[in-house]
C-alpha cells in the first residue's frame, strides 16, 4: 500500500486548531470549522485515505467493510489504536460519545483500527477478548502489520482520522484529550455534507459480538486480594462492574455493585463501578481502585456501604496532587497496596499505581508525617514518584524517575528491601520503589534507554538480559523471599530473585489458553493480570484474566487448578415464632423445593437412617472444593419444644460414588412430641460451559413420637432411600 502525503491536512489541522483557540465564541468556532471543511472539500490537493486491505479481520461486523464501498457516502473516525495503551483507553468514551449523539443512519460511523505494539496484540482472539473488556460496540480491524498506520504516516496511539463521504481525509487528532473538538467538527461536517446532499442514511453490517455470547460468572476478573483471615477471597469482576467476595472455594458471600457500569455511591445495591481494579482489604473495609471512575472507593463491610474517597468521576490531568478526598481529580488508578507513613506504628497509607499519569500517588488515610518532614491532612492524596512522562527513568529523586503505565503494586517491609515492586507495563520491566525515600531502580526487564518502550520478549534471566511482555501484577512473598510475576501477554508466571535479579518462568507454555495441571510447561493462560498469596506463602491466587477464571498455583507441587465460582445463596426471610421474636431462617436458595411425606411414628432412642443417592446428568459435575453437603436433625414448630443441637448430624460429599449413610438417634427427652425430620442438602454444581451454581433441596418427614397404642399405628425404625436428581435443563 503507497504511503499519503498527509503533511498539508496535518498542517491544516494545526492551523485550525490555532485558530479554535483565539475564537472566543460558539458561533466563532463553528464559524472556523465551517470555512475548513469548506476550504478543504475544495482543494484541489485532496488527500484519500487508502481502502483496508483484503483478507484482514473483522470483528463487530458480518463481513469485512470497505471505504469504497459500505462506508461510501459516511463520515468516518478511524481510530488507530492498540488495546494495552492507556491512552486509548482514556479515548474510548469520546467514541461512545459521538455514537451516541449519531447513528450509522446519520451518517457517522467509527472503525477502530488496531495497529499493535507488542506480539500479544496481534491476535485477532486477543483483540476480541479488549472489545469485549472495554465495552467497544463499533466495527474494529485488525491490522497486525499496521498497513494504514504507515500508509497515512500515523505517529503514535491513539490517532483519528476524521474521512469525509467521498474518502477523503478531513482532519488528524492525535492523543487525548480531544473530545470537544472532535464532537464541534463532527457536527458541523454533518451539517455540510448534508446540505450538500452527500451523506447516505444506508444500514452497515455493524454486529456487536457482546451481544452473542453467553453470560460467564466472571467476566475479565481484574486484581484480587485476600481478607485479613486468608478465608475470603476479593475480586474485581472488572467485566461486570463489581466487587466479589468469595470463599476460599469460591462460594460467593457478597457482590457489590451492579453489572451496569455507573458512578453512584450507596449500600452494596445502590453502588456502581465502571472496570474497577486493585483491591485491598484494611480492617473490615475494602479500598478500590475503580478505574474507568477514576476514583478511589471504600467499602464499609459493616454498615454496607460504598463512599468515595479520592476523585471526581472524570478523568484529570494533575501530576501534583494536594487537594482533599473527592477534589482531587486522578488518572486510571489500577492498583493498590496499604503501607505506613514515615515513623508510624499502624497502616495510614495507601499506595496507587495511577497508571493514566504513570506515576505512583499516596492517600493519606490518617493525618501523617512524609519525606522530607512534610505533613498531610487525613484524606489528601499526592504524587509520590514519577514526572508524569512516559518513560522508563530510574533516578534516586522520586519526581525525576518516570514510569510507563504502571499496573501492578506489591510491598516488601523487610528491612533489607523496605520497597514497592512495580509492574511498570508499557516498559515491560519490574521496578522498586524505596519507601524511605521514593529513589527507583530497576529490578529486571526493560532497556537501558529510558525512551526505549519496545525492549520486551520472552526470555528468562537477569537484569537488562530478561525480558517481558507487559506485566500486569506482582506478589511479594515474605516466606520464599521471591517475587511472583504475572507476565501477561506472555500467558505466564514468573519468579524473580530481587536480590540476585534473575527471572525465570515458574508455569506457563507461553501459548495462550486454558489448561490446568502439574507440568509446568504445559500449564496455559490468557493475559493473566491479578496475584496474590494465601498467608502461608505456599498457594497463588491468579486472575486469569482473558480466560475468566480465579486459578491456584500450589507453589510446592507446581499444580494450577481452577477455582470454580459458585453463586451466591439467597437468605430466607426473617420468621416469627410462637413467642412473637423474630429469628432468621437458615440460609437457603431462594424457591427451595420441600418433599413431603405422611406422618410415620417412632419409638424413643430409635434410630432413623437416611440413604443419600444424588445423581447428576452427564453435563453436571460437582464444583471441585465447594462445600456440597447435607445435614439430618430434628426440628418442631413448637415454641416449647426444645430440639437439642445435638439433634443433628452434618457431612460433606466429595464424590458422588462416596455417598453416605446418615444415622440419627432419636432422644428420649421428646417422647409424645410432633416433630419432623428434616434432611436439607445444598449441591454445588458446574455446567462443562463453567457456569456454575447452588441447589437447595429439603426433604420433609412429619413424625409422631411415643409409645406403640391402639389407636396409633406402630412404632418404627426409620429408614429412608432418599434420591436427588439435577440435568441442567432445571436451572
Amino acid at each position: 500500500m503507497a504511503t499519503v502525503d498527509t503533511s498539508k491536512v496535518i498542517s491544516a489541522g494545526n492551523k485550525l486548531e490555532a485558530s479554535l483557540i483565539d475564537a472566543t465564541t460558539q458561533e466563532e468556532r463553528d464559524a472556523v470549522i465551517y470555512k475548513y471543511i469548506d476550504k478543504i472539500a475544495n482543494s484541489q490537493d485532496k488527500v484519500y485515505v487508502p481502502d483496508f486491505k483484503s483478507g484482514l479481520e473483522w470483528l463487530n461486523t458480518t463481513q469485512p467493510l470497505s471505504l469504497h464501498n459500505e462506508l461510501r457516502g459516511k463520515i468516518v473516525i478511524l481510530d488507530f489504536f492498540t488495546y494495552c495503551c492507556i491512552n486509548c483507553m482514556h479515548v474510548l468514551p469520546d467514541l461512545e460519545a459521538i455514537e451516541e449523539q449519531y447513528s450509522v443512519e446519520d451518517g457517522v460511523v467509527v472503525v477502530g483500527v488496531h495497529s499493535a505494539k507488542f506480539p500479544n496484540e496481534k491476535l485477532s482472539a486477543n483483540i476480541l477478548s479488549a472489545v469485549l473488556r472495554y465495552d467497544i460496540s463499533h466495527a474494529v480491524v485488525n491490522d497486525p502489520e499496521a498497513i494504514l498506520w504507515q500508509a497515512l504516516q500515523i505517529q503514535c496511539w491513539p490517532t483519528f482520522v476524521v474521512v469525509s463521504p467521498e474518502g477523503e481525509v478531513l482532519l488528524t487528532l492525535v492523543g487525548e484529550g480531544n473530545r470537544e473538538k472532535l464532537m464541534d467538527f463532527i457536527r458541523i461536517a454533518v451539517d455540510c455534507y448534508k446540505a450538500k446532499g452527500a451523506l447516505s442514511g444506508h444500514s452497515v453490517p455493524i454486529s456487536p459480538i457482546k451481544d452473542s455470547l453467553p453470560p460467564t460468572p466472571l467476566s475479565f476478573p481484574g486484581k484480587i486480594s485476600l481478607d485479613s483471615s486468608g478465608d475470603n477471597l476479593i475480586i474485581s469482576d472488572s467485566g461486570h462492574h463489581q466487587i466479589l467476595i468469595t470463599s476460599k472455594e469460591g462460594v460467593v458471600k457478597e457482590c457489590i455493585g451492579s453489572s451496569s457500569g455507573g458512578f453512584n455511591d450507596g449500600n452494596f445495591e445502590e453502588a456502581r463501578f465502571h472496570s474497577p481494579q486493585g483491591v485491598v482489604y484494611h480492617e473490615d473495609c475494602i479500598y478500590v481502585a475503580d478505574t474507568d471512575n477514576h476514583a478511589i472507593r471504600k467499602i464499609d463491610l459493616n454498615n454496607r456501604e460504598v463512599t468515595t474517597l479520592v476523585g471526581t468521576g472524570v478523568i484529570g490531568n494533575d501530576k501534583e496532587g494536594g487537594a482533599i478526598g473527592k477534589l482531587q481529580p486522578i488518572s486510571s488508578p489500577w492498583d493498590l497496596v496499604l503501607g505506613s507513613s514515615p515513623g508510624s506504628d499502624h497502616i495510614d497509607i495507601l499506595y496507587i499505581a495511577m497508571a493514566g499519569t504513570h506515576q505512583i500517588w499516596v492517600y493519606f488515610m490518617d493525618d501523617a508525617n512524609w519525606l522530607k518532614g512534610s505533613h498531610y491532612k487525613k484524606g489528601s492524596c499526592i504524587r509520590f514518584a514519577g514526572s508524569g512522562n512516559e518513560e522508563n527513568r530510574n533516578n534516586s529523586y522520586p519526581h525525576k524517575a518516570s514510569f510507563a503505565q504502571p499496573s501492578g503494586l506489591s510491598m516488601a517491609t523487610e528491612e533489607k528491601l523496605n520497597c514497592l515492586f512495580v509492574a511498570d507495563s508499557e516498559s515491560s520491566s519490574i521496578r522498586t520503589v524505596f519507601l524511605k525515600d521514593g529513589a527507583t531502580r530497576a529490578v529486571v526487564g526493560g532497556a537501558m534507554d529510558p525512551m526505549d518502550l519496545f525492549a520486551f520478549g520472552d526470555v528468562d534471566g537477569k537484569g537488562l538480559d530478561a525480558k517481558l511482555q507487559h506485566p500486569l501484577a506482582v506478589a511479594w512473598n515474605k516466606h520464599d523471599e521471591k517475587l511472583y510475576v504475572a507476565d501477561s501477554y506472555n500467558h505466564k508466571i514468573k519468579v524473580v530473585d530481587p536480590f540476585l535479579k534473575t527471572c525465570t518462568t515458574l508455569v506457563g507454555s507461553g501459548q495462550a489458553g486454558l489448561k490446568d495441571g502439574c507440568e509446568p510447561e504445559s500449564i496455559e493462560f490468557n493475559e493473566p493480570s491479578g496475584l496474590c498469596l494465601s498467608p502461608d506463602g505456599k498457594l497463588l491466587y491468579i486472575s486469569d484474566t482473558n480466560n475468566n477464571h480465579i486459578r491456584t498455583l500450589d507453589l510446592e507441587t507446581k499444580q494450577v487448578n481452577q477455582l470454580h465460582i459458585v453463586m451466591p445463596v439467597q437468605p430466607s426471610e426473617t420468621e416469627v415464632d410462637a413467642s412473637g421474636s423474630k429469628k432468621k431462617k437458615r440460609l437457603t436458595p431462594a424457591s427451595t423445593p420441600v418433599t413431603r411425606q405422611d406422618t410415620v411414628y417412632v419409638c424413643p432412642l430409635s434410630t432413623i437412617e437416611v440413604e443419600l443417592d444424588i445423581e447428576l446428568s452427564a453435563d453436571l459435575a460437582l464444583t471441585p472444593g465447594a462445600p456440597t453437603g447435607w445435614q439430618l436433625l430434628l426440628e418442631s414448630d413448637s415454641a416449647s419444644l426444645l430440639v437439642p443441637e445435638s439433634q443433628r448430624v452434618r457431612g460433606k460429599i466429595n464424590k458422588l460414588n462416596q455417598q453416605p449413610k446418615i444415622k440419627l438417634e432419636v432422644p428420649e427427652l421428646l417422647s409424645g412430641s410432633e416433630t419432623s425430620i428434616k434432611l436439607e442438602c445444598m449441591l454445588y454444581f458446574c455446567e462443562k460451559t463453567g457456569n456454575c451454581h447452588i441447589r437447595g433441596v429439603i426433604f420433609e418427614l412429619p413424625i409422631s413420637i411415643g409409645e406403640k397404642t391402639d389407636d396409633k399405628a406402630p412404632c418404627l425404625e426409620v429408614k429412608l432411600h432418599q434420591e436427588i436428581t439435577l440435568a441442567q435443563e432445571q436451572k
